[in-house]
């Protein structure tokens, strides 16, 4: 080998020797994160966002607070909630019972309710609807439907509107297995609301109604633990697969029997799987505003469905 082909050879293995000095400090090998760290965390709506604080229930005046004693006070327009869970009222030997309260019959009046939420589709849409009519509705809600989207129980509270409890699960199997089992449901459901809110609901709904599910000894435990169970008298129907159109004028075919225009309790639901529900909401608002009906929420003074 010459001279010259060494030295060549030479500078050759230099360059490929400092080529590789500057290009391996900015390469980083590919990693399988999920192999490293696991699967990526699933954020659901049950986390409110960063941005969202709601008010604490004594400074919301939109709402009424039980007093300890729970006696007297509660002749209001507003929703009505307790601040005190059944077990908390016990503890500190509180009445649970609910006072006497005459109810309430308007000339025209409608309170417009919706089971089986909060969910992250439906309810911000039927909350959006509310808002842009200027009205307050009820929302019975279930425990596990809450424990996924807690903002939305915060801004169904802060917007005004009145909650109800609607059982932690709405399983009849479950829940219509004994009085016992349904007060447990009931109890459970406020501990979720109370953590969240920091206030329970005294109103409940049982899911399918309780015709058919209820006893003597369901009755009297709903009084002895200091609950109202509402009813409805008016179906949309939206249990079905029945389109917006047809809800519509479900609603308006019942409300012929002007014996519900004093308290028109209308059912429909805000649950998964309602969009018809929300398309029909706009026109359902409209036929009550129409023809000179007052909305109001669900509280101690309204009147039994039947």
């Amino acid at each position: 080998m010459t001279k010259s082909a060494f030295v060549f050879r030479v500078l050759c293995s230099l360059n490929i020797f400092f080529i590789i000095i500057a290009v391996f400090p900015f390469y980083i090998p590919p990693v399988n994160v999920s192999a490293a760290t696991g699967p990526a965390p699933v954020i659901t709506d049950s986390s409110p966002p960063p941005s969202f604080s709601p008010d604490r229930p004594e400074q919301n005046s939109a709402v009424y607070l039980l007093p300890a004693m729970a006696t007297d006070g509660a002749d209001t327009d507003k929703p009505v909630y307790d601040p005190y869970t059944v077990t908390e009222r016990k503890e500190k030997k509180l009445p649970a019972a609910l006072p006497d309260v005459k109810p309430y019959y308007g000339v025209k009046t409608v309170y417009l309710t919706f089971d089986d939420g909060p969910d992250r589709y439906n309810t911000p849409l039927v909350l959006d609807i509310l808002k842009k009519n200027g009205i307050k509705a009820t929302f019975f809600v279930v425990g596990t439907q809450v424990e996924k989207s807690a903002p939305l129980l915060k801004r169904i509270y802060n917007e005004g509107h009145a909650i109800g409890n609607h059982s932690y699960n709405h399983i009849y199997r479950q829940l219509y297995r004994s009085p016992a089992a349904y007060m447990e449901q009931l109890r459970h459901n406020d501990q979720i609301i109370k953590r969240i809110l920091g206030v329970r609901p005294r109103i409940a709904r049982a899911p399918g109604g309780t015709v058919g599910s209820f006893t003597k000894q369901y009755w009297t435990l709903l009084k002895e633990e200091g609950y109202t169970d509402i009813s409805w008298n008016v179906s949309s129907g939206d249990a079905s697969r029945a389109k917006a159109a047809d809800l519509v004028q479900n609603v308006i075919y019942q409300m012929q029997n002007k014996y519900l225009w004093s308290h028109a309790i209308v059912l429909m639901h805000d649950g998964p799987g309602h969009g018809e529900t929300v398309k029909a909401l706009p026109s359902i608002i409209k036929y009550f505003k129409d023809n000179g009906f007052e909305f109001k929420v669900v509280n101690l003074k309204t009147p039994p469905a039947w």
